[in-house]
């Protein structure tokens, strides 16, 4: 989100417009712990680099100790499966046809595929027939035997890409069809199919009305047909849980096995869910696809200490993903038939134990440079959870766990960066910076060159019409219509926090060309960025939306990046460019309001072209950018409250007209902006509804603590299995708590000057940390039945203010005993009345505090 930090610090007074609220949760008003005290409990890190499961979840099949993978160095668990018998055949000439063929292609791994019926009858279980209508049934295999045979049934045998879920089976007797049995819901991926009665046939079909959706597409993927109902073994497998998300490279001790090479297949999963007998996400799937959703090892019969790195065990064979982000893993003695002979699906292996070497940052205690402690202990879970999600972003880039969709960059290569998330996209991309940056600057500062390598690789990549790219991915070609406004508030940002002079100044050529160049050749007569034109038809953003035109989150955010190119310019020297960024933007502010504003609705379009809707990015950063002023900010934020609430957060849309389901989807990405909304228009009370429905119901759902990439319909993985469940740009809660709960923001690079404005709500008090280039800013208040006492620790060579909550005509402010505001007039030059509040000026180097009473 294009939020300018130094924008978040003035606003006015809640409106009546404000929608009334259920009672917020009470807390007790105990007294507040000593600072620097008491937060260390929430950290959720490991202590260390190897990190091992908590439990056993489960065990299947042939197992024994189970429990014994916790306790390494004693007895090893025992997986063991008997040789399978081979799979029944259909007679020499058995043929088959299909509705649809799928056209031959490499197959994801450069080798020549087909898709044919026939390799549904071929013996050969790595080979499939593959329908060509995605997500159109029915999809009809027909099964064609030299002559009658009696069947008592079929298996149906499918891959991991998704299996049929519904059909129908008949067999061709006296001339016509005839039932012979129907399955619905059917979730594996070999399904026995008994007849009631065995019966006499020379066809078989086999119709499909419904199949698993997968990453690869909706469609009827079958491998093979045998002529008899066969039950899959139970196959052993044990399944642990490491308590929450983490990444790194799994590692497997095993103490032996038998002597024919038996195979292990690992699955991975951040939920329970879609923990199954392939990974919810392996990179393999956007690659080679010659992983079946799982990694393999060969066990030898000595054993091993298996790491788990990306690559080929034997020959072409064999192959393993390496690093993956995941809460469960899953073992399942089993190997995939185009694996032998070096693996076999069958044998004995002993397991001694599981562990987890942990590659992102690591953010113990010790490591904190900013914290936050406050009185609702569901808050401190949601801020901790907000860091830890973060620091598993926080990693090295390295070509062999990176996306494999053109994300390697030599440039980028063994550099710190902030990914997407540890699962996936694993690739840096610059509008999750908007969020993830400003997490990382306020807990792990020491780590900012994580995103200034983010900044400064995408700004050497920019295009010569100065468009910058969004990422790495596809070499840097991504087209995205918003993610260069996102690249200017960001590097803002870094400056804002890090005061890096010499980054703005190498860097500031880059962001004359993409504001002064590739904007204004998307700009139309209105002085409104419209998608469209200049070739953007085809753009997209940050959730791909099918919108066109005059957008006004594209308009607001461009404001938002114009003014804060402004200050940066004024800070590097450069007043006729920030003047001229300055008129620009109001000129666009004004048209926003002109053109884009709905009377009726009280609320910001979301397209002047198109169906009526309203979204949650451009009416909150509207706000958020000063383009709304107070009467419409309180419409478009009242409008928001009525439309878009659901019991796991505000939708990022009012109605379903650019997608299906779009009213009842959550991004908490898109949600920071309203977050901020809320507090700095004096609704503080919505602003930790908002937080507690978001934020609380991905803490109270599997895997816990981490923060979602997005929340479907009724709370739902928004993308199912390939949601990311820990994802950096959805971890806006903690600057929002951070800046506007406890109210601490810097207002000039390097933190040279800053404020301190708390939005207390229903939180009886609130105590953090902000690390700074001059050392740390600290901040503490709480408040009581006789007011607020609020002390503010500063270090030296910067210079800020507090601006104190409540109406001044009512409040006496003082400082030590002197009185700076006694409800009427100032008491010192240092305290004045500014957008509502008392405002206490002038702060330097020491500790401060100030307390607020009634008057009288």
């Amino acid at each position: 989100m294009a939020l300018s930090a130094a924008q978040l610090a003035g606003a006015g007074p809640a409106s009546a417009a404000t929608k009334a609220r259920p009672a917020a949760p009470t807390h007790p008003a105990a007294a507040p712990p000593r600072a620097g005290t008491g937060w260390q409990r929430y950290v959720q890190a490991p202590a260390a680099r190897t990190v091992r499961p908590v439990r056993i979840l489960a065990s299947a099949g042939d197992v024994t100790r189970p429990e014994a993978l916790l306790k390494p160095g004693g007895p090893a668990t025992v997986l063991r499966r008997p040789k399978p018998k081979p799979a029944p055949r259909w007679p020499e000439g058995t043929t088959a046809e299909a509705s649809s063929t799928h056209a031959g292609n490499s197959g994801g791994n450069g080798q020549p595929r087909t898709y044919d019926a026939s390799h549904a009858v071929d013996g050969d279980p790595d080979t499939f027939w593959n329908d060509d209508t995605q997500g159109v049934f029915p999809d009809v295999l027909t099964v064609t035997l030299p002559s009658e045979e009696e069947l008592p049934g079929i298996t149906v045998v499918s891959n991991s890409d998704g299996a049929p879920t519904d059909f129908t089976v008949d067999v061709w007797q006296d001339g016509a069809w005839k039932r012979a049995a129907k399955r619905s819901d059917n979730d594996v991926m070999q399904c026995p199919v008994r007849f009631a009665d065995a019966m006499s046939t020379s066809k078989v079909r086999i119709t499909v009305t419904g199949v698993q959706d997968s990453q690869s597409g909706s469609f009827t993927r079958i491998n093979e047909v045998w002529p008899r109902a066969v039950e899959a073994p139970e196959l052993p497998s044990v399944t642990v849980d490491f308590g929450k998300v983490v990444v790194g490279y799994p590692r497997i001790r095993f103490a032996g096995a038998s002597d024919n090479s038996p195979g292990v297949r690992v699955a991975f999963s951040e939920t329970k869910q879609f923990l199954t007998d392939r990974s919810d996400f392996t990179r393999d799937d956007q690659a080679d696809r010659v992983s079946g959703g799982t990694d393999q090892f060969a066990v030898p019969s000595r054993g091993a200490d298996w790491l788990d790195h990306k690559g080929f065990q034997a020959g072409d064979k064999v192959f393993a993903d390496g690093l993956h982000g995941f809460r469960y893993l899953k073992i399942t003695l089993d190997a995939l038939p185009s694996d032998a002979p070096a693996a076999q699906p069958w044998g004995t292996v002993e397991v001694d134990c599981v562990r987890l070497d942990f590659t992102a940052y690591l953010g113990t205690p010790g490591t904190y440079r900013g914290w936050f402690l406050c009185s609702d202990d569901d808050l401190n879970r949601y801020w901790y959870g907000a860091s830890y999600t973060n620091e598993l972003v926080t990693d090295t880039f390295r070509r062999d766990d990176v996306d494999p969709r053109g994300a390697w960059s030599a440039s980028l290569e063994g550099q710190l960066v902030l990914h997407d998330g540890p699962k996936r996209d694993r690739d840096p991309y610059v509008g999750d910076l908007a969020v993830s940056a400003r997490t990382l600057y306020l807990t792990h500062d020491d780590a900012a060159a994580a995103a200034r390598n983010v900044l400064a690789d995408l700004a050497d990549h920019q295009r010569a019409d100065g468009w910058i790219p969004p990422a790495s991915i596809n070499a840097y070609t991504l087209p995205l219509f918003d993610y260069p406004l996102w690249w200017v508030t960001c590097s803002w940002d870094y400056v804002l926090y890090t005061g890096d002079h010499a980054y703005a100044t190498r860097y500031y050529p880059n962001l004359l060309k993409v504001l002064d160049s590739w904007y204004p050749s998307v700009t139309d007569d209105a002085s409104l960025l419209s998608k469209g034109l200049n070739g953007t038809s085809e753009y997209g953003d940050y959730a791909f939306l099918n919108r066109t035109g005059r957008i006004t989150y594209y308009n607001v955010n461009y404001v938002q990046a114009l003014r804060d190119s402004a200050r940066l310019a004024r800070w590097l020297g450069h007043a006729d460019d920030a003047d001229r960024w300055e008129k620009r933007a109001g000129q666009v502010a004004d048209a926003v309001n002109a053109h884009l504003w709905d009377e009726k609705a009280g609320a910001y379009l979301d397209s002047a072209t198109g169906p009526v809707r309203h979204a949650q990015d451009g009416n909150a950063i509207a706000v958020t950018a000063g383009v709304a002023d107070a009467a419409r900010a309180a419409s478009a934020l009242a409008h928001l409250d009525a439309t878009t609430r659901q019991p796991y957060g505000n939708a990022f849309m009012d109605n379903d007209t650019i997608f299906e389901g779009a009213s009842q989807r959550v991004y908490a990405f898109t949600s920071y902006p309203e977050i901020v909304a809320r507090f700095e228009t004096g609704r503080a009370d919505s602003a930790l509804d908002q937080i507690r429905r978001t934020y609380g119901w991905m803490d109270r759902h599997d895997p816990g603590i981490t923060h979602w990439e997005g929340i479907g319909p009724g709370g739902s993985l928004y993308e199912d299995a390939y949601t990311s469940m820990a994802h950096g740009w959805s971890t806006g809660v903690l600057p929002a708590l951070t800046h506007q709960l406890l109210g601490a923001i810097p207002l000039s690079p390097g933190y040279a000057t800053w404020r301190v404005r708390p939005n207390p709500g229903d939180v009886d008090w609130a105590q953090g940390q902000l690390p700074t280039p001059h050392g740390p800013l600290g901040v503490e208040w709480h408040t009581s039945g006789s007011g607020l006492s609020l002390t503010v620790r500063v270090p030296g060579g910067t210079r800020g203010s507090v601006a104190l909550p409540g109406e001044p005509q009512r409040l006496v402010v003082r400082h030590g005993r002197r009185v700076l505001w006694d409800g009427r007039k100032a008491g010192s030059h240092a305290a004045q009345v500014e957008s509502g509040r008392v405002t206490v000026t002038s702060l330097g180097e020491g500790t401060h505090t100030l307390t607020v009473s009634p008057v009288g």
